[in-house]
């Protein structure tokens, strides 16, 4: 592990060094020495001397407002090469990683012969086995495409230089390269000028595939059936597909005005272009190298009479694949289609069938080691990512949907839906769900917020089945919620039954989850037209928002628990889908730990989870790291199927329901119950400068004029990380586990710590938040930010923390938070001598700012925009 990290420590300070000599030619001298005179203060600080640390306030207080953009910037970039050097590490040929090895599907495997499992159940869950990684434009992602593709360069530079056998100069080449690439990264600007559009995340998402996810697929794929032949004695079948892509960019439209019928129209269109070009030159790679000769007669008597057949059906493709594109690149461009849809792939099936008959011929020719090759990983990425690329899911706010039944019921003379009773809704929606004929008059026009409803419903309408993968109901409370999305679906024409979701995000929707569920499944319309199958979505960042993340988790897990025995009694295939985001306050954690804490048997129909902004990059970015990334979900999630947890004891059940009635009171207190909390709130973060930083398409609130409760969870959480005060990922949870320990539970906590991977997945998650924590720094927001009479919440604030964390450490015997993670703790200490001046510069851009709310400097603006930024890389886990 020490060797290892001094590779990594070696790479960042390479990487450093780059950064220095570029910031020198770029900036002079007098820049660099400033900014390492920061950085050496910023170090001594950190190891205790008061003198540096005060010398280190002095210097960010009285800096210029011609230095503040080049030294945030440094700091900032110096992060950004940190996270590059991490990220490689993990994959680093040098890089063995105990932790990782033993979460794999190997070391699984390997573990599962020594279990009493007999092998065809192995078989039958590995066969059954599915991934399904919702990509989402959360706007956390704060770094620009452009960037993204030098950081995955930088990358591939390091990969090289780690060659015992380099020359002297090729060594000098690739550093060179290095060098280019790091003052190309200085020289782009790393704040958009304007915030994305939706078509512009889509891009971003689909770059994410090309550039990563199209080798990182057939790659895992092909390792998962190495470990199958070897442990199991089984090949995969070609046609498995156990792991699925589905997105969100261009189709959430939950709170985003930007997100039109027309928009998710585009980018439907933009999918099938990608797509098209990706496995146009798939198939050219074919046509090269299929030269056989000798086939079955069962291909010549389909594909006709050639001396070299496998080639002509790959060039059939290659002309008909080229077809596809010019026509999507028409669509797009808004001309007339040059090609006919006659002439174009519009189904997998029309890529699958000529592929797959090849692949059988070559093995029935004893030509395998062929067949095995590029050819089996195309028939794959067809079943992974399709013509379609992606599969794309809708989702609205359920109060959308009764406003536009409402409209249309009080049009057409039948009173006004949303005035209704819950019992008046479902009959209306019964028995019009039941009817043949048309609700919707033909020579009505409804406002425009109801017409873009219906528009949606009617682009879904155009797309074959399988193209939108379900329509999912944000703030779902009711039964009405999700039969209304039936009926606008059945009434715009969608001509085959849409998987509707009803996600249910605060602490009561939880609760009332199997109530509404019953009660759907009670309704003889309902359970025709579903086939037994339902898919639920688990909010987890607007329930922490609402609750506090112990009584979240808490309820997140009851209502999972409630609703997989629900399904099982009405026999019906049920698939949670998580929205979990990056960070603990939003549901994150640890994949490989945050599904084996799930309650037993809630993922026997897959795993389906939402991977947001800036984790995707962190996760799937890079293709080694991506397969990773597949490997460690996809033995978690055969783990949990074959060595499921256990059910929580009694008693632990009953300290889980006091534990989030107490945390859920401490946290509401604060949050909701003192007056000042919101304008403390407003005035110790950069939460209202937030606002004007250009990450995502989606506006940061729901209301412009609301308080906390308006706030969405993204930026609520994000604000708090800034500060380094991380209050919702751990407000109430600490305080009410020492309330316990109080009471005399000590030791049936430590049991539920030992054996219960719900509750010590929740602690560890809680060392790792602590972790990251600074009392100092957040002290210095409150002084220099917040009017004195409000400081004394934030003193409350930092003395609840510092009880939480003394409580936590009393469970796991240590007196270090993350003793037994070193390589995190190490991280964390590296980054902290570069986040500091960021963290006390933004104190004095905010001071700066604030002091003149009507005529703001715009280098201030733009230094605090690169401090907000380079502060998210450092914490890493943003929102």
């Amino acid at each position: 592990m020490i060797q290892q990290y001094a590779q990594m420590r070696q790479n960042i300070s390479m990487l450093g060094h780059f950064l220095g000599e570029t910031i020198c030619d770029a900036q002079g001298d007098a820049i660099l020495q400033l900014i390492e005179n920061i950085r050496v203060l910023s170090k001594n600080s950190r190891n205790g001397d008061d003198q540096a640390r005060q010398q280190l306030l002095q210097t960010l207080s009285t800096i210029s407002d011609d230095n503040i953009i080049p030294v945030a910037r440094a700091f900032s970039q110096f992060l950004n090469l940190t996270n590059i050097a991490e990220q490689y590490q993990t994959i680093s040929r040098h890089h063995h990683d105990e932790v990782s090895s033993n979460r794999s599907i190997e070391a699984l495997f390997k573990r599962l012969q020594g279990q009493n499992l007999a092998q065809e159940d192995i078989i039958k869950t590995v066969e059954k086995l599915l991934i399904e990684l919702v990509l989402t434009a959360h706007p956390t992602e704060v770094t620009r495409r452009s960037l993204v593709h030098k950081n995955v360069e930088i990358n591939k530079c390091l990969s090289q230089l780690e060659h015992s056998d380099l020359t002297e100069k090729e060594r000098k080449a690739i550093e060179r390269r290095l060098l280019q690439l790091i003052a190309e990264a200085w020289h782009t600007n790393e704040i958009r000028t304007q915030r994305p559009t939706p078509f512009e995340e889509a891009k971003w998402g689909f770059a994410v595939i090309e550039n990563s996810l199209w080798q990182a697929v057939p790659e895992f794929l092909r390792q998962f059936n190495e470990s199958a032949v070897k442990y199991l004695g089984i090949s995969l079948p070609v046609e498995l597909a156990p792991v699925q892509f589905s997105s969100w960019m261009g189709g959430d439209r939950d709170g985003n005005p930007f997100v039109t019928a027309n928009v998710t129209r585009q980018v439907l269109q933009l999918a099938r272009w990608k797509a098209a070009d990706l496995f146009l030159k798939d198939i050219q790679l074919l046509v090269d190298e299929l030269s056989m000769q000798q086939c079955t007669e069962a291909f010549r008597a389909k594909y006709g009479d050639h001396p070299e057949p496998y080639r002509v059906v790959a060039k059939t493709l290659r002309t008909k694949l080229s077809a596809t594109l010019t026509y999507y690149d028409d669509l797009l461009a808004n001309r007339p289609p040059r090609a006919t849809k006659e002439d174009i792939i519009t189904t997998n099936e029309q890529l699958w069938e000529p592929l797959y008959d090849c692949y059988q011929s070559l093995m029935a020719c004893g030509m395998r080691i062929i067949a095995n090759g590029l050819l089996l990983d195309y028939l794959r990425r067809i079943r992974c990512f399709g013509v379609t690329l992606s599969r794309l899911d809708i989702r609205q706010e359920s109060t959308r949907h009764t406003e536009a039944l409402a409209e249309i019921t009080r049009y057409i003379g039948l009173g006004d839906y949303a005035q209704w009773s819950e019992a008046d809704k479902q009959a209306f929606l019964i028995r019009e769900l039941s009817s043949r004929r048309p609700l919707i008059p033909l020579d009505w026009t409804p406002s425009a917020e109801t017409q873009e409803i219906l528009d949606t419903c009617k682009v879904i309408a155009e797309q074959p089945q399988g193209v939108i993968s379900c329509y999912i109901i944000s703030m779902a409370r009711t039964t009405s919620d999700v039969l209304a999305v039936h009926l606008l679906l059945k009434e715009c024409g969608v001509p085959y039954h849409l998987p509707v979701v009803p996600l249910f995000e605060t602490l009561d929707d939880l609760d009332a989850s199997e109530q509404v569920m019953t009660e759907l499944f009670n309704i003889g319309w309902y359970r025709g037209v579903i086939n037994n199958k339902q898919m639920v979505m688990i909010g987890y960042s607007d329930s922490a928002k609402d609750a506090g993340m112990m009584a979240a988790s808490w309820a997140q897990y009851r209502a999972q628990e409630a609703l997989v025995k629900l399904c099982e009694q009405q026999h019906i295939e049920l698939t949670l889908f998580h929205g979990r985001g990056g960070t603990t306050g939003r549901g994150g954690a640890p994949a490989h730990a945050a599904l084996l804490s799930q309650p037993p048997r809630s993922l026997k129909n897959g795993l389906r989870v939402t991977e947001q902004g800036e984790m995707i990059r962190f996760k799937l970015g890079l293709p080694a790291v991506a397969v990773e990334s597949l490997d460690l979900y996809a033995s978690a999630v055969l783990e949990a199927n074959l060595l499921p947890p256990p059910e929580p004891k009694t008693e632990w059940r009953e300290i889980m329901d006091e534990l989030s009635d107490s945390s859920c009171a401490i946290y509401r207190n604060i949050v909701r119950g003192d007056k000042d909390f919101v304008p403390y709130f407003r005035s110790a973060t950069p939460e209202q400068e937030l606002a004007k930083l250009p990450l995502g398409s989606r506006p940061a609130k729901r209301n412009p004029h609301g308080g906390v409760e308006s706030l969405r969870a993204i930026p609520w959480i994000f604000a708090w990380m800034q500060n380094r005060l991380m209050l919702p990922s751990w407000l109430g949870a600490g305080a009410s586990v020492q309330e316990a320990i109080k009471q005399g539970k000590l030791a049936l906590i430590e049991e539920m710590c030992q054996h219960w991977p719900f509750f010590s997945t929740r602690i560890g998650m809680l060392e790792m938040v602590f972790s990251k924590t600074d009392m100092w720094l957040s002290e210095h927001y409150d002084q220099h930010l917040v009017k004195p009479e409000l400081w004394y919440l934030g003193e409350s604030l930092r003395k609840q923390l510092q009880d939480d964390i003394k409580t936590i450490l009393s469970l796991s015997h240590k007196d270090q938070l993350m003793s037994n993670l070193p390589w995190i703790a190490e991280s964390i200490a590296l980054r902290n001598v570069y986040t500091d001046p960021l963290n006390l510069l933004q104190v004095e851009l905010l001071r700066r700012l604030r002091a003149q709310p009507n005529n703001p400097n715009p280098d201030v603006e733009q230094a605090l925009m690169i401090t907000i930024t380079g502060i998210a890389a450092g914490m890493r886990n943003t929102g």
